[in-house]
């Protein structure tokens, strides 16, 4: 996801500093950027050498490099301890009136910006994944973020070519809380004997014109990632997103999707370039 946040920022012309874990992660995550970067060349997606694009990407493993940004996104993975942390360390180094901004996809930005000495200058900017082909972005305004921080936010995204939405910070948002309960609605269909993955993901598609069936999503998404939402949900909301048996017992026999090779479906190492996802 830092990716292809990245991509998508220095396609709008924005000088980007992407901060790794550690050392060894930086040679692999420049590679990751500039090849995606690479991809929108050769569709003609570029407005400027590639040269000049990869010239304003910065790599590095210290904190200490992001003292001057004006916006910071963090993307770390779906742990609120993690993220609470990362976030902490961010405010530590940047000016006083930098931006601080989650991507999270389904934690409280509330409580995430309590650890934090100055809450109201954080929000939630929830990308999808592909980023670069992804339309929309979820502006996710917690209780204590600053009157007009959404709008600011809204401009950026429309500088990024892509679509705001704004929600309030409340479980599962409106994107992440809606994809889980028809994934889930779907995995009990499958469970029951209803229909066959494709037969289910093509009443989907079909049917109701979406890009990608529930099933197929939830390989692309991680079946990992998508039963932690719906146990995230079901503590926050209750036990109509319950997680089907059949979704908990894949996780634990490590079936999680395309990165795994096997979800709902056999993968093979192609990517579904129609797909955006949590």
């Amino acid at each position: 996801m830092g990716a292809g946040i990245a991509h998508a920022l220095l396609l709008a012309g924005v000088g980007v500093v992407l901060v790794e874990a550690n050392q060894s992660a930086i040679p692999g995550a420049r590679r990751r950027v500039t090849s995606t970067l690479e991809q929108s060349e050769a569709r003609g997606g570029l407005s400027s050498p590639i040269e000049d694009v990869v010239s304003r990407l910065e790599v590095t493993a210290s904190t200490e490099a992001l003292a001057g940004a004006a916006l910071v996104i963090e993307a770390v993975p779906e742990d609120l301890a993690l993220k609470a942390n990362v976030l902490a360390a961010i405010e530590d180094v940047v000016v006083s009136d930098a931006v601080i901004a989650t991507n999270t996809s389904s934690l409280p930005v509330g409580e995430l910006a309590a650890v934090l000495r100055f809450p109201e200058r954080v929000l939630g900017l929830h990308f999808f994944n592909p980023v670069p082909a992804s339309d929309l972005v979820e502006i996710v305004v917690a209780k204590l973020t600053r009157p007009g921080l959404a709008d600011i936010a809204r401009d950026w995204i429309h500088q990024l070519g892509k679509t705001p939405i704004v929600v309030r910070d409340s479980p599962g948002f409106a994107s992440s809380r809606l994809g889980v309960a028809l994934g889930l609605e779907a995995i009990r269909m499958l469970e029951e004997g209803v229909a066959a993955p494709e037969d289910i993901d093509a009443a989907m598609t079909l049917g109701y014109k979406h890009p990608v069936g529930p099933l197929r999503l939830t390989d692309l998404v991680g079946l990992d990632v998508r039963l932690d939402i719906a146990q995230h949900l079901v503590a926050r909301l209750g036990p109509r997103f319950e997680p089907p048996a059949m979704l908990v017992e894949k996780v634990e026999r490590g079936e999680l999707g395309r990165k795994s090779g096997r979800g709902f479906y056999v993968w093979d190492d192609e990517p579904d370039p129609r797909v955006t996802s949590d």
